[in-house]
């Protein structure tokens, strides 16, 4: 299946060890990820120089293609919200997760779109649970 994995970048990078168990689990599954390199820590250095109108074609083009979209959302992020309302739009489905205890935007948690599914987890092992359940039964 393709993956669109989308987190923070820019609005902190904190929950990086989370989203490198998160990538590393759905590339062993086999799914592709062209995002995987977003759970990097070194994304902030490559993101640095690609122009934001490259960023905007490429991630868009990346949402449409893709399978189903699976957005960290315990640090907020414009982009992040921007990809799952795309997502959401092109009738993908849609699953955010996030850290138990974390601060997430009421326009996330109050989301109802048939498409959309939210999730808490305690550590990266239960979002990885999380994940592949919401994967299984698509």
């Amino acid at each position: 299946m393709n993956i669109y994995f989308s987190c923070s970048i820019t609005g902190g990078r904190d929950d990086q060890p989370v989203y490198a168990a998160i990538v590393q689990a759905l590339l062993e599954d086999g799914h592709h990820v062209p995002t995987a390199i977003l759970a990097s820590p070194q994304v902030m250095d490559m993101e640095r120089v690609i122009d934001p109108s490259e960023v905007y074609r490429r991630d868009v083009n990346w949402v449409r293609e893709c399978d189903a979209l699976i957005a960290e959302v315990s640090t907020p992020s414009h982009g992040v919200g921007y990809e799952i309302a795309l997502a959401l739009m092109l009738e993908k489905p849609v699953l955010a997760c996030y850290r138990a205890g974390a601060k997430v935007s009421k326009m996330i948690l109050g989301n109802d779109h048939p498409r959309f599914r939210l999730g808490m987890y305690r550590d990266s092992a239960e979002a990885v649970t999380l994940i592949r359940d919401f994967l299984r039964v698509l």
